[in-house]
């Protein structure tokens, strides 16, 4: 019961907290669709596919491919152990980050400006429920990935090692996350850290399977670029949100004179 009532007084914060509007006067959410029109699904995939938190780690997924740098990767990591200490611990650990991405979505989510009281909790279920759309396409293709090429496992358990469903489910979600990030009531400097913190949880997330010496460093890296298209795609497709401009620079006064800053939305 006390859980019960922690979780909806956590609820009841959200909703005066999520109060308000976005820039535009919408509430996060309230836009949400499943049917954007085609350019806005075609801008919002190519803006996705191209983007640095999708096409990087995929690179690198492909360089560790040249000899034997992933397996020589792997065999170090679970050589020497030196995060999480055993195995034991690091699937435990792999399994606790996860949830902790995912719960970083929806507390995000939750806390977004998403209008009064007669139109929050509809705006609320609408736009989660492209989050949860976003979740289970990516887990549905990281399904399919893992039958079609049958990557036995480093420690031999099975045959389902490429991509890591844990990499791409957590990356999917601190992406949800880092996009909601925006509309939060932070400065400048908290939505940085706060974005900086999420892009690094699916990392920890993948290096614990390493450790855990079920995947390959390469299996980590294509499921974080996957989990980060699938996030990026549904977000900027269907939660009918118009992304802010990608680079903007910021100056804040000092006492030394004037701050110039330079931040982006990923």
């Amino acid at each position: 019961m006390t859980g019960l009532k922690a979780f909806a007084l956590f609820l009841a914060v959200a909703a005066l907290t999520g109060c308000g509007t976005l820039p535009n006067g919408r509430g996060w959410g309230q836009d949400a669709t499943p049917f954007p029109g085609w350019r806005r699904v075609r801008d919002a995939a190519v803006k996705a596919v191209t983007a640095p938190a999708t096409w990087a780690p995929a690179a690198g997924a492909l360089v560790l491919k040249v000899d034997d740098m992933d397996e020589d990767l792997a065999d170090w990591a679970t050589d020497h152990m030196f995060l999480f200490g055993s195995q034991d611990d690091a699937e435990r650990a792999a399994d606790l980050l996860n949830a902790t991405a995912h719960a970083s979505y929806l507390v995000t989510a939750l806390l977004t400006p998403s209008g009064d009281k007669e139109v929050w909790l509809n705006a609320k279920l609408k736009g989660i429920g492209v989050g949860f759309a976003a979740m289970m396409t990516s887990c549905g293709t990281t399904c399919v990935l893992k039958d079609t090429f049958s990557l036995t496992r480093p420690d031999g358990s099975n045959d389902r090692s490429f991509p890591s469903g844990h990499a791409s489910s957590a990356a999917t979600a601190t992406m949800l996350a880092s996009k909601n990030v925006e509309y939060l009531t932070l400065s400048n400097r908290g939505k940085t850290a706060l974005r900086g913190g999420l892009t690094t949880l699916p990392f920890a997330v993948g290096w614990a399977r390493v450790e855990a010496n079920k995947h390959y460093p390469s299996d980590i890296l294509f499921g974080i670029a996957l989990g980060n298209f699938f996030g990026a795609f549904f977000n900027d497709a269907f939660l009918g949100i118009d992304s802010p401009d990608s680079i903007m620079v910021t100056i804040e006064p000092s006492k030394q004179g004037v701050v110039v800053g330079l931040t982006w939305a990923f």
